[in-house]
């Protein structure tokens, strides 16, 4: 306790990570205050219905990435999913189109010009996901919850488009002038503030069965144990021996020693299950449209998460994205060319494209275990829910929450601890550093 009350009087010592914490926070409020910021048009009688309904399936699933916004028609019911669809779109788009591939090779000035194309893409996807929204309000909650349907549509959708390109402004300024990732921030902020809440009403559903007390304390023993293995996935590494040749430089030796390449058997963190999330909507989005047609009824199986079908096709999309989003942070050339200019070699291995070649497929290798078990954990509250469980608390169970809020909670940390130690502080852990989800360079 000690130890922990002096590092907290250490973070306000330093001036300026206080100012980033703060900044932090209060960006995390303005979020928190607007999600319960109801769209003007919506009856408050018969909101109610729609609060109980909309965590049923997917929907309740994007509630909890909007943290409750979604199921209570806030002005920032959309979150920032659009915003991640449009990134989606964009890294697809940059890999595919060799235009968008120099302009990301053209350094600062590409990567503006790319980011720019992204927002206004999320216009475009927010407006088409807040026209489908309006739909679901008016026609898929079984409940009259629109006063003047007239205008309502129109005012609507513009609200719910800038309202998720005001989160996407507020993700943005915390990466730059705050704490830690912004989008994953505020991802991970609306899916603690739905945690209480899901905590709640299982441990009720629980008391209300024979021995449940025990089983609700199996429940909780069960995910701690999920939670550390979570935090094995997300810390996990592979080392790769490099010796460095010496040489003399005038009166100085350099080189002679041997270091170790920490490759992450996770190094695209929960990006993956991001990824995959946004494009399950998909169906689910384009089905609002169109109630009553076939296509409705087809997508049912994408929008129960308990489905076989909605499981199988989650799984092989965040297998497939891990591969790829990997392959944008790890660039084994440039590691090779790295560790080639400063004198370094892999034992056994040629420097140049034979290490390039050498890293790319040990990347290889521990990139499918960790996608198998980043795909088994997002699946999780499948299994959950077939033994009994709330719907809420299986979302939490395992899954996309879970493994965004260590990997969100760890990265925070990290960057913490590295303004702790840069100011010659203890760091945040005792037994040694945090380790976070960024990928390591040479």
């Amino acid at each position: 306790m000690k130890r922990f009350i002096q590092t907290i009087q250490n973070i306000w010592k330093i001036e300026d990570l206080r100012h980033r914490i703060l900044y932090t926070l209060g960006l995390i409020l303005v979020y928190r205050v607007g999600s319960y910021i109801v769209l003007p048009g919506i009856d408050p009688i018969q909101l109610e219905s729609i609060s109980s309904q909309g965590t049923q399936g997917i929907f309740g699933l994007l509630d909890i990435f909007a943290g409750g916004a979604f199921s209570r028609a806030s002005i920032f019911a959309l979150g920032i999913m659009p915003y991640i669809s449009a990134s989606i779109v964009m890294q697809l788009v940059t890999l595919a189109i060799p235009s968008f591939q120099k302009m990301q090779k053209e350094g600062e000035s590409g990567r503006r010009k790319i980011n720019q194309i992204t927002r206004w893409l999320t216009v475009i996807i927010t407006a088409a996901q807040a026209s489908a929204y309006v739909v679901y309000l008016r026609s898929g909650m079984g409940a009259d919850v629109v006063i003047n349907p007239g205008l309502f549509w129109i005012s609507s959708v513009m609200i719910l488009t800038a309202g998720t390109i005001f989160i996407m402004w507020m993700g943005e300024k915390i990466t730059d002038r705050g704490i830690g990732n912004g989008i994953s921030l505020l991802i991970m902020v609306g899916i603690i503030a739905q945690l209480p809440f899901a905590f709640i009403a299982e441990f009720e559903s629980r008391l209300n069965e024979g021995g449940g007390l025990v089983s609700f304390l199996l429940e909780l023993a069960v995910l701690l144990a999920v939670i550390m293995m979570v935090i094995l996935l997300v810390q996990g590494t592979r080392k790769i021996p490099v010796q460095y040749a010496k040489r003399v430089v005038g009166n100085k030796q350099y080189g002679g020693v041997r270091q170790y390449i920490p490759l992450k058997v996770n190094a695209s963190g929960v990006m993956p299950i991001i990824f995959a999330q946004a494009l399950m909507f998909v169906p689910a989005t384009v089905a609002q449209f169109f109630p009553e047609s076939d296509a409705m009824q087809g997508a049912t199986a994408f929008t129960d998460p308990t489905s076989v079908w909605y499981n199988v096709v989650n799984c092989v999309l965040i297998i497939v994205f891990t591969y790829f989003y990997t392959a944008i942070i790890v660039n084994p050339i440039q590691m090779a060319d790295d560790m080639k200019r400063n004198g370094g070699f892999i034992p056994g291995v040629k420097p140049g494209k034979q290490t390039a070649n050498f890293i790319d497929t040990v990347m290889s290798r521990i990139t499918l275990p960790g996608a198998l078990f980043l795909a088994f954990v997002a699946i999780m509250p499948s299994f959950a829910s077939a033994f009994g469980m709330n719907s809420q608390w299986a979302n939490f169970y395992g899954g996309t929450s879970l493994l965004i809020m260590v990997g969100v909670i760890l990265d925070t940390l990290q960057q913490i601890e590295s303004h702790l130690l840069m100011r010659h502080y203890d760091g945040l852990m005792k037994s040694g550093r945090i380790k976070g989800r960024t990928a390591v360079n040479v």
